[in-house]
């Protein structure tokens, strides 16, 4: 997963702790899967999946949405895993 974000985990807990606005604009919040896998490694005990979760809901609470269901075609509904339509719908949609 790291490989497909634009900032690492480290790098979006630093911003955080800065205040930088500009974290809210990355992919980082938005790829994380809540593996906890960086929360077992960090060698500071931060919890950075709940700190992801945290952003991605004050982005979510500005009430703008990424995904509309009807763009979704019949075909891809069918072929789409049920359990990564809803992941998805509650990531990007506000």
């Amino acid at each position: 997963m790291v490989g497909e974000m634009d900032i690492t985990p480290s790098q979006m807990m630093r911003m955080v702790q800065l205040g930088q606005q500009d974290v809210m604009e990355t992919k980082v919040m938005w790829i994380c899967a809540s593996c906890f896998a960086c929360t077992v490694r960090c060698p500071r005990g931060l919890d950075l999946a709940k700190v992801a979760e945290a952003l991605r809901q004050v982005k979510l609470r500005q009430a703008v949405d990424h995904i509309d269901i009807k763009d979704i075609s019949d075909s891809e509904i069918k072929r789409l895993p049920q359990i990564a339509m809803i992941s998805a719908c509650r990531k990007f949609t506000g």
